[in-house]
């Protein structure tokens, strides 16, 4: 049981109380914040005259060398130790001597945790950033080449009005659009650096915590109240909030390419890497990636409601309760990682079927609200071109036919306004080229939209 107190104990911590408390086997994944945020402070402590030059250079030179040899595999992580914070200052001191256990002055456990914390979800969050915008151009490139490939829209899951591959597809790329600007949110509100705070109450040594924040490139320099710092995980819950609402979004685009992996639909045609089979029917290829993606959301969203029970509670300044933040963290960060590398993966291969998509665009009576602006137009109330549509539809549906087959005499029958162009205005490409305001899927507005995208990602 390696740990770095005990002097105030007479007796042994119990087995089973000390594996209980010890966090090295999950905190382990921090070594490399925990090993840059101490060279920053040792390099603080040495240029405040808080420590000798000589021991700084000793103690920065022997963090590097544990660093370059946890990164060859000659050095790997002895998980007998309570936390990865003494594992490293333990072989630290094995092999610098005395030097090494200078590195923790002016520094508690507690600050040390917060700092790496926000060291290593800074750098997640900008990891599924990255993730957010490779998942982008893939819907940039699929949105670029079907500006006339025409589908059905939906609400209700019901077919609604005609509009595009490329339409839809923009719908996806708008929620991602926010998902990235809400991670923006959280960089800027979380880059404030811990280091310094101590335990709860700061320090009686003169450290510059301005110079261990600029070191560290915490931009917004360091956190104003000590024991907010150490007890402050609002960041890891709007990061995992954010993760939660990114798998929301990916949830639904997931649900939608499953229902039109289908059968009765066929709209889509997965890539065989990123589709599975049966163990007993032959003919099956299912969408178990989008299937899995949609499934794990669930999990997501647990690793955000436990963070939010476990903190409701807890009084000022740290408590232990605090260390549950990062195992249900590290696993959200990672089915979050997963999920967007794969789905994006799925998305890149995917092949639409476009003609079957044209022609489910055709049925259902997409362009009945068409067909009611055309009377508008003619200057019939709209109230009463409603009703108008909705008696053809009625006598399109007993007749099992669509309202582009109707006969002239049909519809004049309902209304004397109709006449030979309604053929033209309730066709497929007119319902879409003439919704023309922006942000709809007109293919003039579209390349607007388009050009936005290709600036924002910076093609």
């Amino acid at each position: 049981m390696q740990k770095l107190w005990g002097g105030r104990f007479k007796n042994e911590t119990d087995y089973d109380a000390y594996r209980f408390n010890a966090s090295i086997g999950f905190d382990k994944r921090l070594i490399n914040e925990d090993i840059e945020g101490s060279l920053a402070h040792a390099g603080m402590l040495k240029e405040c005259g808080i420590i000798s030059k000589e021991d700084g250079d000793k103690i920065e030179e022997g963090l590097n060398g544990i660093l370059k040899d946890l990164s060859d595999g000659s050095l790997s992580i002895d998980e007998s130790y309570e936390d990865v914070h003494s594992f490293v200052e333990a072989v630290l001191t094995d092999r610098i001597g005395d030097a090494g256990k200078r590195l923790h002055t002016g520094r508690s456990r507690n600050d040390q945790v917060a700092l790496d914390m926000k060291l290593y979800v800074r750098n997640a969050l900008l990891n599924t950033d990255g993730h957010l915008k490779e998942l982008q151009k893939a819907l940039y490139d699929i949105m670029s080449d079907n500006l006339d490939t025409y589908m059905p829209g939906f609400t209700h899951l019901q077919k609604a009005q005609p509009v595009t591959l490329a339409h839809h597809m923009g719908a996806y790329f708008e929620m991602f659009l926010r998902d990235r600007s809400r991670l923006s949110d959280i960089l800027k509100r979380m880059n404030t650096c811990p280091l310094g705070s101590g335990a709860l109450a700061g320090t009686t040594y003169p450290l510059n915590r301005e110079m261990t924040a600029e070191s560290l490139s915490f931009t917004e320099g360091p956190t104003r109240n000590s024991m907010d710092s150490v007890s402050d995980r609002d960041y890891l819950i709007e990061y995992l909030s954010a993760l939660s609402t990114i798998m929301m979004h990916l949830s639904r685009f997931s649900e939608e390419i499953i229902i039109w992996n289908s059968n009765e639909y066929r709209f889509v045609e997965i890539d065989d890497r990123y589709s599975t089979g049966s163990s007993i029917m032959p003919q099956k290829k299912n969408p178990d990636i989008a299937e899995l993606v949609r499934g794990k959301t669930g999990r997501v969203y647990g690793a955000l409601v436990s963070l939010l029970t476990t903190m409701k509670g807890i009084p000022l300044a740290y408590d232990k309760d605090m260390q549950e933040d990062k195992e249900v963290a590290f696993d959200a960060i990672d089915t979050v990682s997963d999920c967007l590398k794969l789905f994006t993966g799925m998305m890149k291969t995917i092949s639409f079927n476009k003609d079957i998509m044209k022609k489910s665009a055709e049925g259902g009576f997409t362009n009945a609200t068409d067909a009611a602006d055309y009377l508008v137009k003619k200057g019939v109330p709209f109230r009463d071109a409603h009703s108008i549509i909705g008696r053809l539809v009625i006598h399109c549906v007993e007749k099992g036919i669509s309202l582009n087959e109707l006969s002239m005499d049909e519809w004049k029958e309902e209304s004397e306004v109709f006449d030979k162009d309604i053929y033209d205005a309730i066709s497929l490409s007119a319902c879409v080229e003439k919704r023309v305001t922006f942000g709809a899927p007109g293919e003039g507005s579209m390349r607007k939209v388009l050009e936005f995208y290709k600036d924002y990602l910076k093609l």
